[in-house]
């Protein structure tokens, strides 16, 4: 069982973003709700409310048990930008560029294993 959650357009740069993203990945929901909970990061309010509504629709849909939820899939891609200008000296002018990002993130009743980066283990002898 799988239950994804979408928050759209928010007003936040994706990289920054990604940084409290990167700390709930492949964690117990209960766990990253008290990580988001009291992290000092902007964007620990969008991603709670996305989990929130992700454990909504797991509780409500499908009869899931909060305790046994874990974080599945959680992703942050680029939104459209809204360019601005700012005037600058001498009649020219320099862009502002205001990033948006869209959270998508999944909720299932059973852990994933942790994938590893880099070479697979492999003995020394090839």
């Amino acid at each position: 069982m799988r239950v994804q959650a979408i928050a759209k357009y928010v007003r936040l740069s994706p990289q920054k973003c990604r940084l409290v993203v990167d700390q709930i990945r492949a964690k117990p929901v209960g766990l990253a709700l008290d990580i988001l909970e009291f992290s000092p990061k902007k964007a620990a309010v969008p991603v709670k409310k996305a989990l929130d509504a992700a454990i909504a629709g797991a509780e409500h849909n499908e009869g899931a048990d909060i305790d046994e939820l874990w974080i599945d899939r959680v992703m942050v891609d680029e939104a459209p930008t809204i360019k601005r200008f700012r005037p600058r000296a001498k009649g020219r002018s320099s862009p502002i560029l205001k990033r948006n990002c869209h959270i998508t993130l999944s909720v299932s009743d059973e852990p994933q294993p942790r994938k590893t980066r880099g070479r697979r283990n492999r003995d020394r002898n090839g």
